[in-house]
């Protein structure tokens, strides 16, 4: 009961935590009306990160809609969550939206270091087009190599001064001590950034404890 009580009290600092950086969204578009969705990009990766980020997605209103969601071109598995998830989410939200977006992996499995740094290149410029089409108001990812390229991709928006879009990352439940590789690069670059140890957070005092969330 103890643990349950935990993990929803972390939820609800997690929504806390989206429903400011909402405000901070509307306060920087004054044109946009108070009650008006929020596009929402959700970076999907192998492993438990689909599994864990679509917990979280279970707990965010309607409001941050459309979802559009990210992942690698070979990732089958997280796009049939996905798929699976949404179908779910539309016997509730009648009107829910959502668009499956792929782009290529920065590294495969057992792939070469040397290697991968030309494959993240080109997921980074593959991503650009993708981001700047899609605008989104927020992204939200937690740990995949994949989320790397399109954050870099939206900073690269504010750069340019074509649109600002609020970065939260929340690390793996897995990471217990130390960061991800995609965690220890966006650390720098996240509006928020969320561990949910508190070893992490004693080591990144940017970072945003909250314990157990997923």
């Amino acid at each position: 009961m103890d643990a349950l009580r935990a993990v929803l009290g972390a939820a609800a600092l997690l929504l806390l935590l989206l429903a400011t950086a909402r405000l901070l969204l509307a306060r920087r578009n004054s044109s946009r009306p108070r009650t008006a969705p929020l596009s929402l990009l959700v970076v999907a990766g192998s492993g438990g990160h689909t599994t864990e980020i679509l917990r979280l997605l279970s707990s965010l209103s309607q409001s941050y809609s459309p979802r559009h969601y990210v992942f690698a071109d070979t990732d089958k598995m997280s796009e049939d969550k996905i798929c699976s998830f949404e179908q779910k989410r539309a016997e509730t939200f009648s009107n829910s939206q959502f668009t499956l977006n792929r782009i290529p992996r920065c590294r495969e499995v057992r792939q070469s270091w040397s290697s991968s740094v030309l494959t993240t290149v080109y997921s980074i410029l593959y991503s650009f087009p993708l981001t700047f089409r899609l605008k989104p108001d927020l992204i939200l990812c937690n740990g995949p190599g994949t989320c790397v390229p399109v954050c870099l991709s939206a900073l690269f928006l504010g750069i340019l001064a074509l649109k600002k879009v609020i970065i939260v990352y929340v690390e793996s439940i897995c990471r217990v001590e130390t960061l991800s590789l995609s965690g220890k690069i966006l650390y720098y670059f996240s509006d928020y950034f969320i561990v949910q140890w508190p070893a992490l957070k004693e080591k990144y005092p940017k970072s945003v404890y909250l314990g157990r969330i997923v």
